[in-house]
Order: C-alpha cells, then sequence, then structure tokens
C-alpha cells in the first residue's frame, strides 16, 4: 500500500489547556506514523470561514456532524471580535500507509466521546447534551480529514494561507504580569526521540507545559551539515580545549607503553598542543552526526546545505523568564545529574544522547531560530508531494 499523508489540527483550547503533548503523543502512538511536518496558524477571518464553509459542505464529513463542527471552527478559530487577535491553531502532517484512517481512527468520533480514553476526543473532547438530547456544548479537541478526498480539499484551503496566517505567532498584544520579563526560548527534541513512532516526544513537550509558557512556533526539521556547523560552532572551540589534556595523557601512555619508557613532559605538550584540537573536532563531529546523520569529513562542502537524514521537532516557547524556566525543567546536560522529573532525567541517555535542546540565552535563542529558519513553511511542500 502507497504511503499517504493526513493531518490533524490541534485546536485553540487544547492549545491552552497544554494538552498538546498528550495528543501528540497518542496520535503518534496510536497510529504508529511518521510525523513529517508541523506548523502554528493564527486563522484570519477568511481562513476560519471558508474552512467552516467547506466542512458544512463535505460530503465525507459524517452528516450529523457537519454543520457542528462547521459552528465550532467559526466560533473556535475566528479571530477575537473585541482585540482581532487570531487563536492559535497547530497542524500536525503525518505520513505513511493508511494515514487517513489510522489518523481518523485515533482521533475519535465527534459524538461518542465516551471518556474511556481510547481515542484523542475520548480524553480531550467533550459532547454534552441535555436530557433531550440537545447539543449544550462541544469541544472537539482535534480536527481531522476522513478521505483522501476531504484531506486534499482541506490540505490545499490551508495553503493558501501559511504564508499569510502560518508561522511564529508572536502577537505583539499578549498580556503578562511583567514585559520586560517576557522572553523568547527555543526547544529541540532531539533525534533519539523519533528512532521509532512513539509518545516520546509529547511526554517531552507534556513535562516542559509545566513552565506555564506558550508555545509559539513549532517545526519538523531535518538540520542540514551548514545549519549543524553553525548551531553548534560555538561549541567546537570549547571541545577543542576540553580534550587537549585527555589527548595528551591516552596518546603518552600509548606510545610509553609501546616504546617500553615514561615520555618526557615536553612530548606531553607537544601532543596536547597537535592532537588536543582534533581531538576536540571529532568530538564536535559527532555532536553533527547525531543531528544529522551525516559525517562531516565525508561530506563534500557543496553538499553541506542539503537536509539531513535526522529528524527532531523544534518548538519555540515565549512567556515571562522562558529560557530559565525551560533549562530548568530539561536538566543539565549529564542525564544522570538530572533531578528526577526532569526532561533528561527521564528521557536522557548519556552526555550526547540527551533527549532535547534548549536555548541558554534570549539571543543564543534568537541566533539559533534564524539558523533553523523557523518561521519557514513545510506544509505546501508535502501536500505538493502527495496532492498536487
Amino acid at each position: 500500500m502507497a504511503k499517504e499523508l493526513a493531518f490533524a489540527l490541534i485546536n485553540p483550547y487544547t492549545l491552552r489547556k497544554s494538552r498538546t503533548g498528550g495528543v501528540i503523543s497518542r496520535l503518534i502512538m496510536r497510529t504508529g506514523l511518521d510525523l513529517v511536518a508541523a506548523r502554528i496558524f493564527c486563522p484570519n477571518q477568511e481562513l476560519a470561514t471558508r474552512y467552516a464553509t467547506m466542512l458544512r459542505g463535505d460530503d465525507d464529513v459524517e452528516p450529523g456532524t457537519r454543520d457542528i463542527l462547521a459552528d465550532y471552527v467559526l466560533r473556535a478559530y475566528s479571530p477575537d471580535p473585541k482585540t482581532g487577535r487570531g487563536h492559535r491553531v497547530m497542524m500536525l502532517l503525518f505520513e505513511g500507509e493508511d494515514a487517513i484512517r489510522k489518523v481518523a481512527h485515533a482521533a475519535g468520533s465527534l459524538t461518542q466521546c465516551m471518556g474511556s480514553g481510547e481515542t484523542v476526543r475520548d480524553t480531550y473532547g467533550d459532547y454534552v447534551v441535555n436530557d433531550l438530547g440537545q447539543l449544550i456544548y462541544v469541544e472537539p479537541a482535534v480536527l481531522i480529514g476522513p478521505t483522501r478526498a476531504s484531506v486534499k480539499r482541506a490540505l490545499s484551503l490551508w495553503c493558501e494561507f501559511t504564508d499569510s496566517c502560518g508561522g511564529l505567532a508572536d502577537f505583539s498584544g499578549d498580556i503578562f504580569a511583567d514585559p520586560s520579563r517576557v522572553q523568547k526560548t527555543l526547544v529541540l527534541i532531539k533525534p533519539d526521540n523519533f528512532r521509532f513512532p512513539s509518545s516520546r516526544p509529547g511526554n517531552i513537550i507534556d513535562i516542559f507545559s509545566r513552565a506555564a509558557l506558550r508555545i509559539i512556533g513549532v517545526q519538523v526539521h531535518r538540520m542540514s551539515v551548514a545549519e549543524a556547523l553553525d548551531f553548534y560552532g560555538p561549541v567546537q572551540k570549547v571541545l577543542q580545549e576540553k580534550f587537549r589534556d585527555k589527548a595528551a595523557d591516552v596518546g603518552c601512555k600509548a606510545l610509553g607503553e609501546a616504546l617500553g619508557f615514561a615520555l618526557p613532559p615536553q612530548i606531553h605538550d607537544l601532543l596536547s598542543e597537535k592532537l588536543g584540537p582534533l581531538y576536540g573536532d571529532i568530538q564536535f563531529y559527532r555532536i553533527v552526526q547525531f543531528m544529522t546523520g551525516l559525517w562531516v569529513p565525508d561530506i563534500k562542502k557543496a553538499d553541506y546545505a542539503n537536509e539531513g537524514g535526522q529528524r527532531c521537532l523544534a518548538i519555540v516557547y515565549k512567556g515571562e523568564d522562558a529560557v530559565s524556566k525551560i533549562r530548568s525543567i530539561l536538566g543539565p546536560t549529564d542525564p544522570t545529574k538530572a533531578e528526577p522529573g526532569s526532561v533528561r532525567r527521564e528521557y536522557g541517555q548519556d552526555i550526547m544522547v540527551n533527549a532535547a535542546h534548549a536555548s541558554d540565552s534570549p539571543e543564543n535563542a534568537e541566533r539559533e531560530m534564524n539558523i533553523l529558519k523557523l518561521g519557514r513553511d513545510k506544509i505546501r511542500q508535502w501536500y505538493e508531494k502527495h496532492y498536487a
């Protein structure tokens, strides 16, 4: 069976209630599909109205729910009538065999939210009726496309607005107790969490939700060698210095054992000068390889800009003291030294394979976001691959 592309829209209320991680966990774990793209949208009135109209007239949507979903979109997706500010919606794209049916099954029925936790809507959705069976309240948690034709129509519409309504939802109208303390910070959920479809990426997002920050940007990213060299560039000199003595110690020991005598101090100094930077570079290249799947010395410079083979999930958080809050929840580089309940203690393996990266300052966050071009659209390219 050929691979399909399916989507899920995480609704504004679900995002505001920090249920994002749980939804992502269930969609990945219960479908076994690859998460290939993600983007934050703030629908304008035209997008909200046209999407509602599409749902109302979509013969592939269950007849009894068309008007309910259309009315919901008009209410939840339209900009605030008082402030004009848009509401955040997170689009997720999944690829794999039978993807559309699997996503629909994982999302569950709108009208049969049994509270059992079997589907996303069982856990996070609401469909409340009175004693007469009349609808009182509905919250679908996510919106999906039930058929290939429905998915194609919906994605075609959202692609029209991916530039004007998608990207970083950095609202100037956000209200904070102390605006002077508001920061943006970048989190990378690293490739070790995407070795196979699992709940790990969503679980990590759930842990970060303790920071009470707003997710304003998200992107599935495959880092190129050029991006990795730039992103981790400041670490290279640190590693060259850090491993000077270690390289000299190992070299002197090996040579001394081979030659049968202790080497004089000047040989140690010489090895430190010559081997230290080389050894540091090798450690640096291992970091790049972990993030890209590519070994730098084997790659032609002309190919540095090509997309790498490893996947990570980039998330931009915004709020008061965002950098320190996220770093505290992340934990130190060495997972064995991290506090219980921190991301790295729960999901880290060692100093390099340590689950996630987080910016260490607002300035570095800005630098790292610019390197990865987090406002860049990747939704359209996946739509064109499958449906154009």
